[in-house]
């Protein structure tokens, strides 16, 4: 876990090894949410980034009759 302070102008710099892992870049959008008593932070992807990544997900899953 790594800590950060908050600016006078409330901004945060996200840690380089976070940024890094996550393969942010300098102008890329998060969408900040709250969650509890805590922010989130959640990077904005392209669509076409996220083609594919619900591949091999289990769709096997009970339905109601009229859901069929």
């Amino acid at each position: 876990m790594e800590t950060v302070t908050i600016s006078p102008k409330f901004q945060v710099v996200i840690p380089k090894r976070i940024r890094e892992r996550l393969g942010l870049h300098p102008g890329q959008k998060v969408q900040a949410i709250q969650y509890g008593d805590r922010v989130e932070l959640v990077p904005v992807r392209p669509i076409r980034q996220m083609r594919g990544f619900l591949r091999g997900i289990d769709t096997d899953v009970p339905r109601e009759g009229d859901r069929l």
